[in-house]
């Protein structure tokens, strides 16, 4: 559904990357932009004044845009009975290709690249972006003709939402993430089901079967449910894991062979990334070349280097317990694990059956050292560091030819740094600095 700004009042609220390319779309399209944000020395567009985060911001408005990062919750109140969404909603009324999204506790940006990648050298034209690296919104102003558009939607993001449309979709999984924003699991799992909403007869839904709270999930009348299963072999399934680096989806067997795609985790969102892709393109010769030449993410079980016999592992967006349960099972033995910074209320024990012959030292680092240790100390030794520097070289100096340094620390990084990339850039430097 297309939009006619043009005079409209708008008000973007919170000037992050998000709501600045929001601001950038609304101008574009004849809107008159304010922006609000709590941070008053943020710095706004040319044209955009910039109020107080107050209710005085919003009374000659007659449309709300609101941020990723600013709770739905917060800004209601104040906006009343003005037309109110997000980001993502404003952009999806200007697209007119099909939308493929993803969304998920851990793995949705890797799913998201892999989804692109696989689009891209199969000869579609796509666009890659939304909560990883390009807003949505972005794409709307770079303009012209696409095959599809691929979108990571978080449950911010989805929050937002009113009719954007995912012409296919899949939710990889639903754990214990972001609860100081939802009051409960169930809570959490609910928004991100939202990425079906609107769907029609005819779209596809991609559906976890090894995650109950997925499988689930309900769907519209004529949406094709389609449930991928990355434990083994499953005859219900559309897709699902036949060897330790094989993947069959419907007729056609996938090999996993770029080390991009190592651990069980990324079986998973390869298998989603195949169901996606697979709306587009029907070329297996072609999907097999996209698998074979994934580049990866950056700070995603990210190489860095190998020295002595080591290898350091940057895996800096393992940003809760669940992901680095995925990453840990990745590896089989000789672990220097590097965990901590600021917790999101999760415990650690889920770690526990992971540690025993696999982790031979946990290194913690920032707020939640203490809890690491009183969580995981009786199941492998722990060493406070307190930096990412002083575990680095304590790293350095314990591991033994074939051990593996691994940074993925189960917090988010704020405590310390900027956000999970500074944490990950320094973890780099500091490990190739290293003689």
């Amino acid at each position: 559904m297309t939009m006619d700004l043009k005079g409209r009042r708008a008000l973007v609220v919170g000037l992050g990357k998000s709501g600045l390319a929001a601001a950038r779309l609304l101008l574009a399209k004849g809107a008159d932009v304010a922006a609000a944000d709590a941070n008053p020395s943020v710095t706004p567009l040319a044209g955009v004044a910039l109020r107080p985060l107050d209710a005085a911001a919003f009374r000659d408005r007659d449309l709300v845009i609101v941020s990723p990062g600013v709770p739905l919750a917060t800004v209601r109140p104040l906006a009343g009975t003005l037309e109110i969404f997000g980001e993502v909603e404003l952009a999806s009324r200007f697209i007119t290709e099909p939308i493929l999204g993803i969304t998920g506790t851990n793995g949705k940006s890797t799913t998201t690249a892999l989804t692109g990648h696989l689009l891209v050298i199969a000869g579609q034209c796509a666009f890659t972006g939304g909560n990883l690296g390009t807003p949505l919104s972005q794409r709307v102003l770079t303009g012209g003709r696409l095959d599809a558009t691929v979108c990571e939607l978080s449950s911010y993001q989805l929050e937002g939402i009113s009719s954007l449309r995912c012409a296919a979709a899949t939710v990889l999984n639903v754990t214990p993430d972001h609860l100081d924003r939802y009051s409960d699991l169930g809570g959490y799992a609910t928004v991100k089901a939202r990425i079906f909403e609107n769907q029609r007869a005819g779209d596809l839904a991609a559906l976890n079967l090894a995650d109950a709270r997925v499988a689930a999930m309900p769907t519209n009348p004529g949406v094709q449910r389609k449930g991928f299963d990355p434990r083994s072999a499953n005859p219900l399934a559309a897709a699902s894991v036949e060897g330790k680096r094989t993947l069959r989806v419907g007729r056609h067997g996938f090999q996993l062979n770029a080390a991009t795609l190592r651990g069980s985790h990324n079986a998973e969102n390869a298998l989603a990334a195949l169901l996606l892709a697979g709306t587009l393109v029907t070329d297996a010769e072609a999907l097999q070349r996209g698998l074979d030449t994934y580049p990866g993410l950056p700070h995603r079980l990210e190489p860095v280097r190998v020295l002595g016999g080591v290898e350091y592992i940057n895996d800096s967006k393992a940003t809760n317990v669940d992901s680095v349960e995925k990453s840990l099972s990745a590896f089989e033995q000789g672990v220097i694990l590097i965990l901590g910074g600021r917790g999101k209320g999760a415990p650690y024990a889920p770690l526990r059956a992971l540690l025993q012959d696999r982790v031979k030292l946990i290194l913690t680092i920032g707020e939640e050292a203490e809890k690491i240790r009183d969580e995981l100390g009786d199941a492998a030794p722990v060493a406070d560091c307190g930096t990412l520097a002083d575990a680095v070289d304590l790293a350095h100096e314990k591991a033994r030819s074939g051990d593996t340094v691994l940074l993925s620390p189960a917090c988010a990084s704020y405590d310390q740094f900027k956000n999970f990339e500074d944490r990950g850039e320094q973890f780099k430097r500091l490990v190739r600095e290293l003689s």
